[in-house]
């Protein structure tokens, strides 16, 4: 799916994080998702999150649907950049695999007009039926989360036990350019810490 609605589809209501770690590494994007979600706690934009359906995860937050997407991709970047340099032997930007000397890619291309991401609930085409679900964030917490722990047979269990993660995500969106402002503040003070 898009990250944008039919009747706004150049102002995306979800800002999206990839989280693409190097092969068995599950436990650097369980670390990378915790850091993400405390990034954008600091910016004041609520954190939701959800398997792919594959090997990692996507860390994603409900935007009000103003900003275009140019202003959603530059702020997921920057984010990102900022992410890497505090976890530079961890993390990075660099979409080639080669490139990458086994730290996770932090995927900011679903940002982009016209970018898809597994819709929450989608089965994806793998063996057992893995399917994108959405966690609570004390499932990441959890050493025990495996990536393709959630499949079309355990699903309707598992949402009759534990309801639906994401219910509210679309009653808590926030404000990318308030978003923004947190952000040049953070990088200010951080600037300034360097120099004294």
């Amino acid at each position: 799916v898009w990250t944008s609605r039919a009747e706004a589809p150049e102002h995306p209501d979800l800002l999206v994080f990839d989280l693409d770690p190097p092969e068995g590494r599950f436990d650097l994007v369980r670390r990378t998702a915790l850091a993400l979600r405390d990034l954008l706690d600091e910016l004041e934009l609520p954190a939701f999150v959800k398997t792919t359906g594959g090997k990692g995860l996507h860390v994603v937050a409900p935007l009000d649907g103003r900003a275009a997407f140019d202003e959603v991709a530059a702020l997921s970047n920057r984010l990102s950049r900022l992410l890497c340099a505090r976890h530079p032997g961890e993390l990075t930007m660099e979409f080639y695999k080669k490139d990458r000397a086994d730290r996770l890619f932090l995927d900011t291309m679903r940002n982009a007009l016209g970018a898809t991401i597994a819709a929450a609930y989608s089965v994806r085409g793998r063996k057992g039926a893995p399917v994108s679900t959405p966690l609570a964030w004390r499932e990441v917490e959890d050493p025990a989360l495996s990536p393709g722990a959630f499949t079309l047979r355990d699903l309707p269990r598992r949402l009759d036990q534990l309801g639906d993660p994401w219910s509210a995500l679309r009653s808590r969106a926030g404000s990318l350019e308030h978003a923004a402002r947190r952000l040049d503040r953070l990088a200010g003070a951080s600037l300034v810490g360097k120099r004294d």
